[in-house]
């Protein structure tokens, strides 16, 4: 539900995640406690975080994002190329369009054997840090961290691919309730780089 404070919650969220490229869990939580508020304060559903976000993009940053976010698109690709072999998916803020240079890159890989994208990085001697993040279904996933430098934006960019099993390929291209698909893979991040040439 939508209320005047939930929408000020959204737009001070929105500032942390354009701003200091927070996450959206943590820059809800965040935006709370500086507005003094009580923890247990009801915080914005995530597509009202998604529109809060893109008002500011537009609002702050229209003349800088298009070009970051492309430079991510291309980063994105470059390393979907070299994990092909794993169906790699990308999602969060670079697939969705609202990431900016302090984003991360999260691409999702869908594995026969969970072992394989880890010793493919191992082979090709790629510095990478295990962890575990939140997978798509709110479940413990397995993820492996590395940085990545962007040519365009000469930064060090972190990318993290999340490893799945090969069975959670099947429920994860359904579209959402507005007609959006969470991710895409290798043929739809290139075709998004080609539908947004920038002059």
């Amino acid at each position: 539900m939508h209320t005047p404070l939930s929408e000020e919650i959204a737009h001070t969220a929105a500032r942390l995640v354009v701003e200091e490229g927070l996450e959206w869990g943590p820059a809800k939580r965040r935006a709370v406690r500086q507005m003094g508020l009580p923890a247990r304060t009801l915080l914005p559903d995530n597509d009202q975080l998604d529109d809060a976000v893109r008002e500011y993009i537009q609002l702050f940053c229209a003349d800088t994002q298009p070009r970051e976010l492309r430079a991510l698109r291309q980063l994105a690709l470059v390393w979907m190329e070299r994990m092909a072999a794993f169906r790699p998916h990308l999602a969060g803020a670079v697939w969705q369009g609202t990431a900016t240079r302090l984003s991360d890159i999260y691409l999702q890989l869908f594995c026969d054997d969970p072992k394989s994208a880890e010793i493919a990085l191992i082979d090709h001697h790629v510095d990478y840090e295990p962890r575990t993040v939140t997978g798509f279904h709110g479940e413990p996933v397995e993820a492996l961290s590395l940085a990545s430098k962007s040519p365009e934006l000469q930064e060090m960019i972190g990318v993290h691919l999340m490893i799945y099993d090969l069975d959670d390929l099947r429920g994860a291209l359904r579209p959402d309730a507005k007609g959006r698909v969470a991710r895409g893979d290798l043929t739809a991040v290139r075709r998004l780089l080609q539908e947004t040439e920038l002059p």
